[in-house]
């Protein structure tokens, strides 16, 4: 059955003129375009279609609260990713031609105990290669993976390439870590290594220099664990940090690229 007998059943008796004049009215198929938009408007027709129907808007107060919090979400999110970025190894800001103002730098003063009782500060480092690591002697799992696999990259860089560097560790557990108790875990590994440790605000103030997370965790009285971050750094004779490391290197790759570092000064 065709449109034009549905809907106007009387065009039979029409003349072809009166039948194209309200053929202009006729919707279109699929869609309104302008043209048929404008062809009712201008013969003052009844509108074609229904008025719209007026939905409930009760979902409109959720997204002023909705995108305030999107968008604070977002700019916390991106100060944390540009300070990040931002943050350069104490030394690399000349090597780069960067100034100091771009970013927070890495690395600093500190004063603390060695497993002899004698202060220790970076002045008393100066003239030494160091390879520093942040820990703490009661780790279970990562930590003892990562004191002998700095002992293994120094053992490598004397063996083959005869080169000096001297392993730092730095405990972030000063309550449990006494002189006495580094001294007896540090020479399991490697008694090459340097334990440093000292009061809680000495060794706080050192992790943030250096840009090390580190908390407590499972506490149960005093017995807990420490969360860190689990980089090691390697400073040049000047006490600037030249480059970081992660967990992602073993000793032999962790050997090599100190040795690339340390060949820059040499050639």
């Amino acid at each position: 059955m065709s449109m034009s007998r549905v809907i106007f059943p009387s065009l039979r008796n029409r003349s072809a003129a009166s039948f194209n004049t309200l053929k202009r009215f006729i919707p279109c198929k699929s869609f309104h375009s302008g043209r048929c938009l404008q062809s009712a408007k201008s013969a003052n027709s009844p509108p074609l279609l229904p008025p719209k129907t007026t939905t409930s808007h009760s979902w409109r107060p959720y997204i002023v609260p909705g995108a305030v919090l999107a968008g604070v979400g977002g700019l916390a999110f991106f100060l944390h990713y540009n300070d990040e970025r931002r943050a350069i190894p104490k030394g690399q800001g000349e090597k780069f031609e960067r100034s100091s103002i771009e970013g927070p730098i890495i690395g600093g003063p500190f004063s603390l105990i060695d497993t002899e009782g004698q202060v220790v500060t970076e002045k008393k480092l100066l003239g030494n290669w160091v390879l520093l690591y942040f820990d703490y002697t009661s780790s279970p799992d990562v930590g003892p993976a990562e004191v002998q696999k700095m002992a293994k990259a120094i053992d490598i860089l004397d063996s083959k390439q005869n080169l000096r560097v001297l392993p730092i560790f730095v405990t972030l557990d000063p309550q449990r870590d006494t002189p006495s108790q580094l001294h007896a875990y540090l020479r399991e590994f490697d008694q090459r290594i340097v334990g440093l440790t000292g009061p809680v605000a000495a060794i706080r103030q050192m992790a943030q220099e250096y840009r090390v997370y580190f908390r407590k965790v499972d506490e149960e009285a005093d017995d807990y664990l420490v969360e860190s971050s689990h980089n090691m750094y390697l400073l040049n004779p000047k006490m600037q940090v030249v480059k970081c490391f992660g967990v992602e290197y073993n000793a032999e790759e962790l050997s090599e690229a100190i040795f690339k570092e340390l060949k820059k000064t040499i050639t």
